[in-house]
C-alpha cells in the first residue's frame, strides 16, 4: 500500500508547523483582519470611509540567493524580515501604507523548526511594518528541492490616496536627493558575492577585520524597513519622488522615477559607502561601475525632495533614527542617471 508519506509528503508534519507558527502570526494582526489562521483565504476590511479616492497598491518579490547562506549557515530567523522588507519597500515608494502580506514557502522535505524559524522572521517583518500576515502557502515538493533547501516568495498589499500617490512624476529640475542609508548588502548582489566567497576560498565562519563580525554575519544582516519612516514624512514635506535601491544599483532604481527630460547628478564622493562594499570590491577586483550597477552600496532608498523642504526632511528623518544625507540634485538634460 503506498501513501503520499511514502511519496515524501508528510502532512501530520505540516498541520504541527501550523500549530507552531500560529501564535506569532496572530501577533501581527489588528482589527482590520476579520478572518481566522488556517482558512482558504485570508480577509482584510478596507475602512473606505477613510479616503476619497483610495488606490490599491501591490508588490512581490523573493530574496534571491542570500537563502543560499541562510542555507549554509543553518540559521534562518532573519530571512523572512528580508522577504517582508523587499516587498513593502517598494511599496513606500509610493507612499502606499502596507496593509497586508502573505508569503509561500516551498521546500523539498519540510523541517517544522527551520519553517518556524522563517515564518517568525516574516511575522516580525510584518510588524516591523505595521502590517498583517494574514495568510501563505507551505509547499511540500519531493524532488523539486535538495535536502535542506527551500525558496521564498512574497506578497504585500497597500493603499494610498490617489491625490498624495507618488510616481515619479512631480520630479523637476532643481529637486534634491536625499540618501537614506542601508544596513548592509540587503538582498540583492548575493550570487556575485556567492561566487566572490567561493574563489577566495573564504568560510561564511571567518572573522573579517573590516566588519568586526563573521563574514555570515555581514551577510545575514536583515534588509532596513522603510515603512514607518517614510511614512512619517507623508503631508509634513513636499516628497516628489522615492527610490528603493535593489538590483541594477543606483542607477537603474533612481532613473524609474525621475522625468523625462530630468539627469539625476550624484557626487559620488557624498555616497557613505559601507565597509561591506569596500571590502567585496578590494577582494574581488570589482570594477566601480559593476559595484554601483550591482549593489545598493549604502543607501536602501533616495528621496527626491522640493529643494525648499531639504532641512526638515533631514530633521524629520533624524527623529526617525535615520541620518539621512544629501548625495545630487535633479538638473535638466537627457534621462539619465550620472555619478561624477
Amino acid at each position: 500500500m503506498l501513501t503520499y508519506k511514502d511519496a515524501g509528503v508528510d502532512i501530520e508534519k505540516a498541520d504541527e508547523f501550523v500549530n507552531q507558527i500560529k501564535s506569532f502570526v496572530k501577533g501581527t494582526f489588528n482589527k482590520n483582519v476579520i478572518t481566522p489562521i488556517g482558512g482558504f483565504a485570508g480577509a482584510y476590511l478596507l475602512e473606505v470611509a477613510k479616503y476619497k479616492e483610495p488606490v490599491i497598491t501591490s508588490s512581490t518579490d523573493g530574496v534571491g540567493t542570500k537563502l543560499k547562506i541562510a542555507q549554509a549557515l543553518d540559521k534562518h530567523d532573519t530571512i523572512g524580515i528580508d522577504l517582508v522588507a523587499m516587498c513593502v519597500n517598494d511599496l513606500i515608494t509610493t507612499t502606499s501604507k502596507p496593509l497586508f502580506f502573505l508569503d509561500y514557502f516551498a521546500t523539498g522535505k519540510l523541517e517544522p523548526h527551520v519553517a518556524v524559524d522563517v515564518v517568525k522572521g516574516i511575522a516580525e517583518g510584518c510588524k516591523q511594518a505595521e502590517c498583517a500576515l494574514i495568510g501563505g502557502e507551505t509547499a511540500e515538493m519531493p524532488g523539486m528541492y535538495k535536502d535542506g533547501e527551500y525558496d521564498l516568495a512574497g506578497f504585500a498589499v497597500g493603499v494610498v490616496e490617489k491625490e498624495k500617490m507618488l510616481d515619479g512624476s512631480k520630479t523637476e529640475k532643481g529637486d534634491v536627493l536625499i540618501a537614506v542609508p542601508s544596513s548592509g548588502i540587503h538582498s540583492n548582489g548575493y550570487s556575485l558575492v556567492r561566487k566572490l566567497v567561493e574563489l577566495k576560498g573564504y568560510k561564511y565562519e571567518d572573522k573579517i577585520e573590516e566588519f568586526g563580525k563573521t563574514l555570515g554575519e555581514e551577510l545575514l544582516t536583515p534588509t532596513k524597513i522603510y515603512v514607518k519612516t517614510v511614512l512619517s514624512l507623508v503631508d509634513k514635506v513636499n516628497l516628489k519622488a522615492i527610490a528603493h535601491i535593489t538590483g541594477g544599483g543606483i542607477p537603474g532604481n533612481l532613473i524609474r522615477v525621475i522625468n523625462d527630460r530630468l539627469t539625476a547628478v550624484i557626487e559620488e564622493k557624498s555616497i557613505k559607502v559601507l565597509p561591506v562594499f569596500k571590502w567585496i570590491q578590494k577582494e574581488g577586483n570589482i570594477p566601480k561601475e559593476e559595484m554601483f550597477k550591482t549593489f545598493n552600496m549604502g543607501i536602501g532608498l533616495i528621496l527626491v525632495v522640493d529643494k525648499s523642504d531639504v532641512d526638515k526632511t533631514l530633521e524629520l528623518l533624524k527623529q526617525q533614527g535615520e541620518e539621512g544625507y544629501i548625495i545630487g540634485k535633479l538638473e535638466k538634460g537627457e534621462k539619465a542617471v550620472k555619478i561624477i
